[in-house]
């Protein structure tokens, strides 16, 4: 057999009919050159496998043309999925969803996955379009043999064993794609290429919608954030997080004694003492809110980093100081909750078990309605029972 070297897109026509008929062309991408064959026909990749030397329990990828082909070939595509594909394709990210019937046994090595990818090279994005057919297309070296970066390189490998390379140059990466699994709950990456973890979670954090939710203490924010937990929202209570915070960050405890020694004592806080200075003095109030918004906020990214990962998308936030610590900032919307004084106060002496002089002290420390009325895009007002204000919250969000 001789095998055709392609070195123009004029002459892709012939990888086209090569690949159809069931041969194996190789083809440039963004990383390494991949030896392919047509990802449907299952006599062609048995050929590849035989060639390759590749042990057919190892699944196969297959190259599309981009995200629009994903759903021809798997099922069950979350919504990460998309979002990656449109932030990193053509690129080197391999995404493995489940995989539809159409796609054959030997592809998937007898698994229920698919490995689906795009690459970022014009010449082989060309033939993509004009087969309107998905390559399987693993990289172009004989198993345990290093993955080449040229068309010379493929030769040495191939040459008079495949019909044709398509030279696209030499591939800048020189690393193979990170394959990343979407079909497991958390997501999991399965080999690390030339896209970093990182820059995928940044990525899937990007696609987050966040919902921002606030109000004074007392005003009925948990009713809200519970609702919207109820039907698949992340819950991130920001005034729970800094008690946990307080229990468990060494860090913070550590930045906390050093501004406020008087309420420690053999290194354990007196969160009563603490609260007295704070709501009686407003810069020492402004003092520790400063402590607990730098904290609060690294470990609200922390959980969103792992929820991401589980395939995540919308989460809310409840925090008194939502707009004071930033966070309001990353919302794509925010909601107040309000509530008269008088019904704020037995909620809060019920719930604490605090005096009446304390519990007043805590809400007059904080913002008037009129805060929250000038900055939320939209306002609960809970005047009423539990029961009315989660209907209000459904109205609001449509639930």
């Amino acid at each position: 057999m001789e095998t055709r070297r392609i070195t123009s897109p004029e002459e892709l026509p012939e990888a086209a009919a090569a690949l159809k008929l069931g041969g194996l062309v190789a083809v440039p991408t963004e990383t390494v050159y991949g030896l392919c064959a047509n990802g449907l026909d299952s006599e062609a990749v048995a050929a590849l496998y035989e060639i390759k030397g590749r042990p057919e329990v190892k699944p196969l990828s297959l190259m599309i043309a981009g995200p629009a082909e994903m759903e021809k070939y798997a099922r069950d595509i979350p919504p990460a999925a998309f979002a990656l594909a449109a932030r990193f394709w053509p690129g080197p990210l391999t995404l493995v969803l489940p995989a539809k019937t159409v796609v054959p046994s030997i592809v998937r090595a007898g698994g229920d996955t698919v490995g689906l990818r795009c690459p970022a090279h014009k010449m082989t994005l060309a033939l993509l379009d004009r087969l309107r057919l998905p390559l399987a297309g693993p990289s172009a070296n004989p198993s345990g043999m290093p993955s080449p970066r040229t068309a010379g390189e493929v030769l040495s490998y191939f040459d008079g064993k495949i019909d044709a390379v398509v030279d696209g140059g030499e591939c800048g990466i020189g690393r193979e794609s990170t394959i990343l699994d979407l079909s497991v709950r958390p997501f999991r990456i399965l080999r690390q290429g030339a896209l970093s973890r990182e820059e995928i979670e940044n990525a899937l954090l990007s696609q987050v919608r966040l919902i921002g939710v606030t109000g004074g203490t007392g005003c009925g924010k948990t009713t809200v954030m519970r609702t919207l937990c109820a039907n698949g929202v992340l819950g991130l209570d920001c005034d729970v997080i800094y008690h946990e915070l307080l229990e468990n960050s060494a860090e913070m405890l550590s930045a906390i004694e050093h501004r406020f020694p008087s309420c420690f004592r053999d290194g354990k806080l007196d969160r009563k003492k603490l609260g007295t200075i704070v709501f009686a003095v407003p810069e020492a109030l402004k003092d520790l809110n400063a402590i607990a918004h730098r904290f609060v906020h690294e470990e609200v990214h922390r959980r969103l980093r792992e929820y991401v990962w589980q395939g995540g998308t919308v989460a809310v936030i409840d925090a008194i100081a939502l707009f004071e610590s930033g966070l309001s900032e990353e919302c794509v919307f925010t909601v107040g909750v309000t509530a008269p004084k008088e019904i704020r106060l037995r909620r809060i002496m019920a719930r604490e078990g605090i005096s009446e002089d304390y519990a007043l002290s805590r809400i007059e420390a904080q913002p008037a309605d009129a805060y929250y009325e000038a900055r939320c895009d939209y306002l609960l007002v809970n005047d009423g029972t539990v029961e009315e204000l989660e209907q209000k919250c459904k109205n609001l969000f449509g639930i």
